[in-house]
């Protein structure tokens, strides 16, 4: 893949990530609106009264407005989710990876440079574009009777290090998404919380009895928003940890396949 192939990637990254926030909040303010605070939810058919009794969607319209925001904290991990599911599943390529590589290593220590190359392009997975550089790299130093040994050797590892400084930002794309989320949304549902308990005071402070409509919507919201907020961090960091750990193991199959290969071609250089 080249910079300038790379480049475009990334802006079509960043409109996608901007469409799915976008998107998330309308479709969030839509089920609110038209789900949750459906009449049928509350008693006499009134959304501002009290919801019918054990019913989720009217408790939940009860939260208040800042409900369609912790959705939209939802719907963006879903997103999210599924794209580096589908990302990262692309970037592994065809075949099992421990496989690939030990085939890679047979046909190295057999000088089939060609045929590795050719197995490359049937993987098609991030590795099996750097090592398809690398390997490159390896039949043309092959060939050079100019470059002194240690020269050739820095060559092959750079083309190791540029190929994986072109795939490895993929890996990571958009993580950055499900650490913030695991921040703001348990925030933004506590902001929802401090909200509902403002209301629940307000009516215990009124002289006389207590408004109880109001004392059950402001107690309604402040646990709602407790509970969207608390599930939205608990998620996001329940992702965040999967596909960084999911990363990082890619990424060490990556640095081992190009030490590996390195190695034979140095192993190469002191046989001749």
């Amino acid at each position: 893949m080249s910079k300038q192939g790379s480049s475009l990637k990334d802006s079509l990254q960043n409109v996608f990530a901007a469409s799915a926030i976008l998107i998330a909040f309308v479709v969030a303010y839509l089920l609110f609106i038209n789900i949750m605070g459906n009449p049928v939810n509350f008693e006499g058919g009134n959304p501002k009264g009290s919801p019918l009794e054990g019913n989720i969607l009217g408790i939940i319209y009860k939260g208040g407005f800042i409900v369609p925001i912790l959705i939209t904290c939802l719907l963006v991990l879903i997103i999210f989710t599924i794209e580096r599911t589908i990302t990262l599943t692309r970037a592994k390529g065809k075949g099992q990876l421990n496989a690939f590589v030990r085939n890679l290593q047979s046909l190295l220590a057999d000088d089939k440079i060609e045929e590795a190359v050719e197995a490359c392009d049937k993987q098609r997975g991030s590795l099996a574009n750097v090592m398809k550089a690398g390997l490159v790299r390896y039949r043309n130093l092959q060939k050079d009777t100019e470059l002194e040994k240690d020269q050739k050797i820095l060559s092959i590892q750079k083309a190791f290090e540029e190929a994986t400084a072109l795939e490895t930002p993929m890996l990571s794309k958009n993580m950055v998404f499900f650490s913030t989320l695991a921040s703001i949304s348990v925030l933004i549902g506590l902001i929802g919380t401090v909200l509902g308990m403002i209301r629940a005071f307000a009516a215990l402070a009124q002289s006389g009895a207590p408004d109880a409509l109001a004392l059950s919507t402001g107690i309604s919201e402040a646990l709602v928003n407790t509970a969207f907020g608390i599930s939205g961090s608990t998620l996001s960091i329940i992702a965040f940890n999967y596909f960084s750990t999911t990363i990082d193991a890619y990424t060490f199959k990556i640095d081992e396949a190009g030490f590996s290969l390195t190695q034979n071609f140095a192993a190469s250089l002191r046989n001749n």
